[in-house]
């Protein structure tokens, strides 16, 4: 798709607001008009080191025009560091000289309006996990946010935290919170191979002495934060209750999104050979159990990035109580490893042994693997991604990030921060997977693709996914879509497109699509989007210093009639560009948002 050259991205805003204008005397589809001015790419040394972020005009009105910080990582707020990274115990985890571990890996911060106040959770990408509470204040009249309190949340009943990437709010008001890049099981079976691995090694950090030791299965779900208040104290202490659904699956979870039925809900799995998950619960607002599905890629179109209709592949039904003794060692069930859930053996010219189903899962290769009897229930959910390969659903994507519901359209939409490797015919990450997409070419800068949704009475949900189509790619900079002047260095994908699009959330009332990116190369400096769909096209509405990362744009439409997009800068300079950091806390991350906005 063509997107706008500078010139036409600033005609085609003047019309838009024009239009915007005119429209608030009536809309027949009563979707409010917000007008982004947009910002321009950073182009200077001071430009790249800020955050810009755009002003957008409501009526005759303008708001926004910077980024709010509402915290940043190492900030010592009620006496705690935000960002710190505890123990079991609760106690802090030392670095090598002595200093308390902080990090800069802030990701998402949700808002949860709860019995009149207004809680935050924010959690860091990091192993151990750490989360955080923050009660926030809201202004009367601006509709600013500030910090009241924080605390820091305890994590030891569920084992610890993993990997904190992206999260939700559920519609029943609760932090759904992920666990990314699950430990393998069969590469991680004890700490011993667990100390010898670089990534996973500063886990072992978690345990003391009061009983929890390694165990590869403790990670990979899906943590649903609640917050409780006595709604009859507004200064009751807020109490915190996390649960791990074992129900929903273990995957490298970027993101579970539940759909407005309450039961429904889309996973996406970040990595190599990765698949695309639905779970749908037994109840409303009980994610406790369910049944699984994973995604089957039928392709209908190897053109730009493809497009398939859909079939989903049942990997049953379980509940949490069902898989959590196997994970524990509890009520007389043994602790289970992959060897008790799997038979493996190696491939021989990449054939299987007879009995042996081949997969390609987890960018680990080819596997020969046959569940062991009466496992079948134990292994789709403590071993999601390989029995969704043996039960024939696609293991094929790459780097599938977030996911968002588009109200108005009836639609979903499913960003790939690449489309390579696996996605491509005939690639070696096909070898012993049955090759369900078959592209014809790459695109590093990646992809958001549209889902039709329909009601499917025999899986019983109204928001079944049908098929997957494109919608915006990125485009990779080259002599036929050549670089913008003054941008050729340091951005391997176009300017003004997308670079490795990460999380997504949808504009409800206001009718756009954002996109956060996640790029290294691609773009020097990470942008967030919006996604005009009258256009099609793209306003960059967001920029963040060198080396960071968007983590986790999120839309609330209505908070005491106000509006916010949270937005989260993890990481600056850590990235790339770690020379120009000076040691002066410019690399500590930012927590915040773009807003506040009227409500639509």
């Amino acid at each position: 798709m063509e997107l706008f050259s500078k010139k036409r991205l600033v005609q085609a805003m003047i019309v838009a607001t024009a239009a915007s204008l005119a429209a608030c005397g009536g809309d027949d589809d009563k979707t409010k008009k917000l007008t982004f001015a947009g910002v321009d790419a950073p182009a200077t040394d001071s430009e790249k080191r800020a955050i810009l972020a755009s002003s957008a005009t409501v009526g005759d009105k303008e708001f926004g025009g910077s980024y709010n910080t509402l915290a940043r990582s190492g900030d010592v707020i009620d006496g705690v560091p935000f960002g710190l990274v505890v123990d079991q115990d609760g106690n802090a985890i030392q670095e090598e000289d002595g200093a308390e571990r902080v990090t800069d890996a802030n990701e998402h911060t949700s808002l949860l309006p709860i019995n009149g106040r207004l809680f935050s959770v924010s959690q860091m990408e990091t192993r151990p996990g750490a989360m955080f509470l923050f009660e926030l204040n809201q202004a009367s009249g601006t509709g600013a946010l500030s910090v009241a309190s924080m605390s820091q949340i305890d994590q030891s009943g569920v084992d610890g935290g993993w990997v904190h990437c992206a999260a939700s709010v559920t519609p029943w008001t609760t932090h759904l919170a992920s666990e990314e890049y699950e430990p393998d099981a069969k590469k991680l079976p004890t700490a011993t191979e667990v100390a010898a691995d670089g990534y996973s090694a500063t886990q072992l950090t978690y345990y003391t002495e009061n009983g929890l030791t390694w165990n590869p299965y403790y990670y990979g779900w899906n943590i649903e934060v609640a917050v409780e208040t006595d709604a009859a104290d507004a200064d009751s202490e807020p109490s915190v209750e996390l649960t791990k659904h074992y129900a929903m699956g273990r995957l490298a979870f970027e993101l579970a999104y539940v759909m407005p039925d309450a039961k429904t809900a889309y996973m996406t799995d970040d990595g190599t050979n990765v698949g695309f998950y639905m779970f749908v619960a037994d109840q409303e607002n009980d994610l406790s159990a369910g049944t699984l599905y994973a995604a089957k890629w039928v392709q209908t179109s190897a053109e730009g990035v493809g497009a398939a209709d859909l079939e989903w592949v049942s990997l049953g039904h379980a509940s949490n109580a069902d898989i959590t003794d196997y994970v524990h060692g509890t009520n007389g069930k043994s602790k289970l490893t992959f060897e008790d859930i799997f038979d493996a053996v190696d491939p021989v010219d990449d054939a299987c042994a007879s009995g042996y189903t081949s997969i390609s899962a987890n960018g680990v290769g080819q596997e020969c693997l046959k569940v062991k009897s009466g496992m079948e229930k134990v292994a789709s959910r403590m071993e999601t991604r390989r029995y969704a390969a043996m039960m024939g659903a696609t293991t094929e994507f790459r780097k599938e990030e977030g996911v968002t519901y588009d109200s108005k359209r009836d639609v979903l939409y499913v960003a790939m921060s690449e489309v390579s490797k696996g996605m491509l015919d005939g690639d070696s990450k096909d070898t012993g997977g049955p090759n369900h997409i078959r592209l014809t070419e790459a695109n590093k800068c990646g992809a958001v693709y549209q889902l039709d949704l329909a009601k499917d009475s025999s899986i019983g949900s109204d928001y079944v996914a049908q098929n997957m189509v494109g919608l915006v790619a990125g485009r990779p900079v080259s002599e036929d879509d050549p670089q913008v002047a003054g941008f050729e260095d340091n951005n391997s994908c176009h300017i003004d497109g997308i670079a490795n699009p990460d999380n997504v959330t949808y504009m409800s009332g206001y009718d756009k699509l954002i996109i956060g990116e996640d790029t290294g190369s691609g773009h020097q400096n990470d942008v967030i989007w919006a996604y005009e769909f009258d256009e099609q096209q793209l306003i960059r509405i967001q920029t963040t210093p060198y080396g960071s990362e968007t983590t986790s744009p999120y839309w609330y439409e209505d908070i005491n009639g106000w509006a916010y997009l949270m937005s989260v800068v993890q990481h600056p300079y850590g990235e790339s560009d770690g020379d120009k950091n000076t040691g002066n806390g410019e690399a500590r991350a930012y927590t915040g948002y773009i807003g506040p906005f009227p409500a639509p």
